[in-house]
């Protein structure tokens, strides 16, 4: 069954809801610019309490973080998982997926016009995300992006996380043409940046549970 994993989260509200609503893993930006910023300290706050009653997996996003801030920040969150957003190299996967041992290690790549499956193939991790190309934002872009292209990634990767404009309506139909392990939705599960809608959060669960 495919992993659900719902991102932007800021708040403990919009944690507990995600996870009632099914969700498998909650993502906590801990990239500054991004309006759905979270304090590594608030984050942990958030997961220590959901973590006595559930089950489910924390993520980090990072982007371009040195090394060592990164490694601190896990810590102090208490993530399970690391999601690199940036322009990390294959050096840099390799070193923290060495120095994280244990720790599941989500690579993002940017789907632009020129992408090439294979080159998801190059990155020492646990599993690669898609998500669209967007000359600002790093992610939460609403976007969505070739289904193709992500269908051959899949063939490639350990484990693929497909994210990009992914909401209730269209959810179901990715998951049948792609088969990744995972779904991640973020920006079109909003009221506004960082704030959840519950109705659409539960209405997505419902519809990546449908196949």
């Amino acid at each position: 069954m495919v992993k659900i994993k719902i991102c932007g989260i800021t708040n403990f509200d919009d944690a507990r809801q995600a996870i009632e609503a099914g969700a498998d893993m909650l993502g906590f930006n801990f990239y500054r610019p991004s309006s759905r910023f979270i304090e590594p300290e608030q984050a942990r706050k958030i997961i220590d309490s959901l973590k006595r009653n559930t089950e489910f997996v924390a993520v980090g996003i990072f982007v371009d973080e040195p090394l060592e801030s990164l490694i601190e920040q896990v810590r102090t969150s208490g993530v399970d998982a690391v999601q690199l957003h940036g322009d990390e190299s294959v050096a840099y996967c390799a070193d923290l997926k060495s120095r994280l041992n244990g720790t599941m290690i989500i690579k993002a790549l940017r789907v632009s016009d020129s992408f090439q499956p294979a080159a998801a193939t190059k990155y020492r991790v646990d599993a690669i995300m898609l998500d669209a190309f967007h000359d600002n934002l790093r992610g939460g872009t609403g976007k969505i992006i070739d289904w193709e292209i992500a269908r051959k990634t899949r063939e490639l990767v350990p484990q693929l996380f497909l994210s990009g404009g992914l909401a209730p309506e269209n959810v179901a139909g990715a998951i049948d043409r792609v088969q990744p392990y995972a779904v991640d939705a973020c920006s079109r599960l909003e009221l506004s940046p960082g704030w959840k809608d519950p109705s659409r959060v539960t209405a997505f669960v419902r519809a990546a549970r449908s196949g």
